[in-house]
């Protein structure tokens, strides 16, 4: 440019000389295409430098790798891309958008933990570091992905060039589910997705009282808080020992006070928010969490937040969260809660998902099975079902859970089961003085055997249902298996002795009311008859709408594949 104007300097000299009109008519040509080159010059945008993201795979010896697979991934969008390393071990990914990205390496029997890293326009990521592990040695550890420390990251559980090729678009009312919950398999399914929900890790109680208050008297506490009311040890020790004793209010202000004396410590955060949430101020939790999330993105905070928009009746953000969190943090937790958050809103498909790839990175986790369970049989895959579950209780035999979900499958079941039996009868054999191991033996032999026309299996029946109403004489169920067992013997008055006993021992059993009903018309009494049906529909009626009702509070997900065009959102 400089130049160019030198040069129309000159031509002006020369015009002033020759005073030629021709030769101003060329200066002023001259000199309008320097100006419009300046003006051009000038306001060309600038192009944002390129984002390119380097990094090296190596093995656990630091060995350069060649030939591993590295897969990138950006969080909320499709699909992946993937590249290979070179001899040296390097790749590079070029032409990245700002954002959040998931980054992995495999090879032929090894894997390296998932890293999680984010690029913005103007800067460039610093080189990340893939170490390859044997898949077995895969650590699922709680630790955080970290791109400075990749080895403390924790192990992908489930394969990312394999991650679910599915996504929640939006939720509608669920009403298209046969109708006043007469579908018996239904509602078993909605009872085992409920109890599901309620499963927790076998450690939760030996990690409940980690801290080092939680063994330090509450005199003792506040002793130490009247001494030193600004110190964030004294206000946390005592706010921890109230949140443990559920006394959510009492812990609100002195966990509060700890955060103030210490805004960046993300436990006593994370404390506040569950004691905010335990005392019903799920808003205010929801705000804690999202002030941490500012500081810090984390996947137990994601998950905190998943579970508080569930409660606030959002569960398209909460399943959002919670796949963010099992994102971010492939832990047994987080896919449980993910996968059960869909099982609830009957994605069950997808929640089988979720499950199986959970039940293969965790096999000892006899929660994830009983989750792959639970959404097997809400897809009518009774014998599967079954499977999963006989196999949860098989990673610990004493735990009653599994058994009782296996009784509710064989019960709803249309054939027998052939691993539920024997497992039932190991729980009997294990714990002889439990009178559910005795209904739920005797409920597999009745199954299997027809008691009706077998003499020695309805003894045998008898004899388990005497001994469970005997250990508990509450057991309603029992009671009314026997006045059933009765009434095919031709017994009327002994089972409508067992049919009122059931009623006693549990009011909500609509059964008992119509078998009761049907036996004292039998005898010929009925009045009796008469009462007895009317209560068994007015319960009936009462309860279907009871269900109707839980059905439409609790949202389906629409759920599109993955590279689709979403169904628009209804709510």
């Amino acid at each position: 440019m400089t130049e160019l104007f030198v040069n129309v300097l000159s031509r002006l000299r020369w015009c002033f000389r020759a005073g030629s009109l021709r030769s101003f008519q060329s200066l002023i040509l001259i000199i309008g295409f320097a100006a419009v080159s300046a003006m051009a010059q000038n306001q060309s945008p600038q192009r944002p430098a390129e984002i390119t993201l380097r990094g090296t795979v190596l093995d656990v010896a630091n060995h350069a790798v060649g030939g591993a697979a590295v897969t990138l991934a950006q969080k909320d969008v499709a699909g992946s891309t993937q590249t290979t390393t070179g001899a040296d071990g390097a790749f590079a990914f070029a032409h990245l958008r700002p954002g959040s990205y998931t980054l992995r390496a495999a090879k032929p029997g090894s894997r390296s933990r998932m890293v999680t890293v984010s690029v913005s326009t103007g800067d460039q990521p610093q080189p990340i570091q893939l170490i390859l592990q044997p898949s077995s040695a895969a650590d699922h550890s709680s630790s955080s992905a970290s791109p400075a420390n990749p080895s403390a990251s924790s192990a992908d559980a489930m394969e990312f060039a394999d991650q679910p090729n599915f996504a929640v678009a939006g939720v509608t009312d669920w009403t298209a589910v046969g109708g006043h919950g007469a579908d018996i398999s239904l509602r078993t399914s909605e009872a085992l997705t409920r109890e599901t929900l309620t499963l927790r890790p076998e450690d939760a109680d030996s990690s409940a009282g980690s801290s080092g208050a939680a063994h330090v008297s509450e005199e003792s506490l506040r002793a130490q808080l009247a001494k030193a009311p600004h110190s964030y040890a004294a206000n946390h020790r005592l706010g921890m020992f109230c949140l443990r004793a559920a006394r959510y209010r009492e812990a609100i202000p002195l966990l509060d006070a700890a955060s103030r004396i210490d805004p960046a410590n993300q436990e006593n955060g994370y404390d506040l928010a569950l004691a905010l949430e335990g005392a019903g101020d799920l808003s205010q939790a929801q705000e804690q969490v999202r002030r941490m999330l500012a500081m810090h993105d984390s996947a137990d905070l994601h998950r905190l937040s998943g579970e508080l928009d569930e409660k606030q009746g959002d569960p398209l953000n909460a399943v959002h969260e919670l796949e963010h969190a099992a994102r971010l943090d492939p832990s047994e937790q987080n896919d449980f809660e993910w996968g059960s958050e869909l099982l609830l809103h009957r994605a069950v498909w997808q929640a089988q998902e979720v499950f199986r790839k959970g039940a293969e990175a965790y096999p000892k986790s006899a929660r994830m099975l009983t989750g792959l369970g639970t959404a097997l049989f809400a897809s009518g895959l009774y014998d599967q079902a079954a499977v999963r579950i006989c196999a949860a209780s098989d990673l610990n035999p004493e735990d009653p859970a599994p058994y009782t979900f296996l009784n509710k499958i064989e019960s709803a079941a249309p054939v027998p089961l052939s691993c539920a039996e024997p497992k039932l009868a190991r729980f009997l054999e294990e714990q002889p003085n439990n009178a559910l191991a005795s209904y739920f033996y005797a409920m597999a032999i009745w199954k299997r055997r027809a008691p009706r026309h077998d003499p020695q299996a309805s003894q045998q029946v008898e004899s388990l249902l005497t001994k469970a109403v005997t250990l508990d004489p509450h057991c309603g169920d029992a009671w009314l298996q026997l006045g059933t067992l009765s009434f095919d013997q031709g017994n009327l008055q002994k089972a409508i002795g067992f049919y009122s006993k059931a009623v006693e021992a549990d009011p909500q059993i609509v059964e008992a009311y119509y078998r009761l009903g049907v036996a004292y018309d039998r005898t010929g009494d009925a009045a009796k008859a008469k009462k007895e049906f009317e209560l068994h529909e007015e319960l009936e009626k009462k309860q279907a709408a009871a269900i109707e009702q839980q059905r439409r509070e609790v949202k389906q997900f629409q759920i599109v594949q993955r590279n689709q065009t979403a169904a628009p959102k209804a709510h």
